[in-house]
């Protein structure tokens, strides 16, 4: 035979063990623009007698709606796609591609853990990938796609990436979803140990899809609004000086999110994991921003470990993406209570105060900023550039008459009226305005035109 013919018949036997996943890095990329890197490497798993076409992962570059990124994605054809010393080279290589031309990285993974056979040589090659894998933290855009199973050390990798999308049915889990079920004397389906449902109590899935087709519509609107993808400002079409007159009668999240963005659209991340507060990116007055709105209604939120963590490693991505961050209040300080106590959210706040000084910050009191919830959120002397209240919030020092309680000697006859004095002479942003800690209390329904003006300072 020919060397032409013999590279025909190698080709399609390549192509024929991972069609699958070709065709999903097809329904990602643009038509046509995916090159193949190490297309032909292989090595030989002497376990299962089987060689390992490709090293069961496909490598290359290609665009995404003309964004240029790198793909890296298993195919689960070949051995299960087990990962093998070679398989994680070849991923090391491509990593190292993206790191020098700063190219964003697409993971397509589906992989039940480590090839049998492989011993300690995976182990290493698995610590080579993680170590390419944060040295392009903060540098590259890593961008995870769990396109089935995905369990093992490669699960960790997952979660070291900027976005992970969780495909219906997927499953990410750091052991088996079955043994993790066992262990905790549960009979639970894999999906509810480590599917998108799990998010609510890991924080790993960033967005849901429902399949390949989906993430690539969901990326091509993420990469509209990332300034790492598009420009910082664009014209959007929004009247600046848009008007919501529903604000004054009641703020909520959704009706803040429709007022503020232009077109009333942004995309919020980790939606299920502590959904009292949403972490959303849009463009607001044509600029791209990151926004927390608290929820919690008439109460106001209360922190504990998880929503700071949320709050925290989000005010970390808007840094490394330089967003400024828009954040409107409804808080008050930290729960009361002993399972809150113990945990490390002392700690994890001094972290959260340190990423929020980082940022240029718009703070809008749109419900309650008492106490730490102030402090943290609305404080100049933390680094708010620019802070608003509405008419209607509260800023205080403390709310309601237990809490007053703690304040000196009341006559418990008295408590309820001290609640009621406070709030109506103290409470009131005005006071808060007088001192020059708030820089303007406004009525709601103007609150985009304010935010877009104190964001045009920033742009230069």
């Amino acid at each position: 035979m020919n060397k032409i013919d013999l590279l025909k018949t190698r080709r399609e036997k390549l192509l024929q063990c991972g069609s699958e996943v070709r065709k999903q890095i097809s329904a990602l990329t643009d038509e046509g623009s995916f090159v193949e890197l190490d297309a032909y490497s292989f090595s030989r798993n002497e376990f299962y007698g089987e060689d390992a076409e490709g090293e069961g992962v496909v490598t290359g570059y290609a665009t995404i709606n003309d964004v240029p990124v790198y793909v890296v994605a298993q195919n689960a054809n070949v051995l299960s796609g087990g990962v093998s010393l070679a398989n994680c080279k070849k991923i090391v290589k491509c990593l190292q591609k993206a790191k020098l031309t700063g190219y964003a990285v697409v993971y397509l993974f589906n992989s039940l853990g480590v090839q049998v056979g492989e011993g300690v040589n995976v182990l290493e090659g698995m610590g080579e990938v993680l170590n390419a894998s944060l040295a392009l933290k903060d540098e590259v855009t890593q961008i995870s796609v769990v396109t089935g199973k995905l369990y093992g050390t490669f699960a960790l990798l997952s979660a070291n990436c900027d976005y992970n999308y969780m495909l219906d049915g997927s499953c990410v889990a750091y052991a088996s979803p079955t043994v993790i079920s066992a262990v905790s004397g549960k009979n639970l389906p894999a999906e509810e140990v480590g599917g998108a449902k799990a998010s609510k109590y890991n924080n790993v899935t960033t967005f849901k899809a429902t399949n390949v087709e989906n993430v690539r519509e969901k990326l091509v609107e993420l990469f509209a609004v990332i300034p790492a993808f598009s420009s910082v400002v664009e014209d959007t079409d929004d009247d600046l000086n848009r008007v919501s007159a529903n604000l004054n009668e009641k703020a909520c999240p959704k009706c803040l999110e429709s007022a503020v963005f232009d077109n009333g659209k942004c995309i919020e991340m980790n939606a299920d994991f502590c959904p009292e507060v949403i972490t959303a990116v849009g463009r607001v007055g044509g600029i791209s921003v990151a926004a927390i709105i608290f929820g919690g209604e008439d109460k106001g939120v209360e922190l504990n470990l998880n929503n700071v963590l949320k709050i925290k490693e989000f005010v970390n991505y808007a840094n490394d993406y330089n967003l400024p961050v828009i954040t409107f209040v409804n808080t008050l300080g930290i729960k009361t209570d002993l399972a809150t106590s113990n945990t490390p959210i002392m700690k994890e706040i001094n972290n959260l105060a340190y990423n929020l000084r980082q940022s240029a910050r718009i703070s809008v009191v749109y419900g309650k900023a008492i106490g730490l919830g102030y402090t943290l959120f609305a404080s100049k002397s933390l680094g708010v550039d620019y802070s608003y209240a509405f008419a209607n919030s509260q800023i205080a020092l403390f709310t309601g008459a237990a809490s007053s309680a703690y304040f000196g000697n009341v006559r418990e006859d008295k408590l309820d009226e001290l609640a009621e004095k406070y709030a109506e002479e103290n409470a009131d942003p005005i006071n808060a305005a007088r001192n020059g800690y708030v820089d303007n209390v406004i009525e709601p329904q103007f609150v985009r035109a304010y935010v877009i003006s104190a964001l045009q300072t920033f742009v230069r």
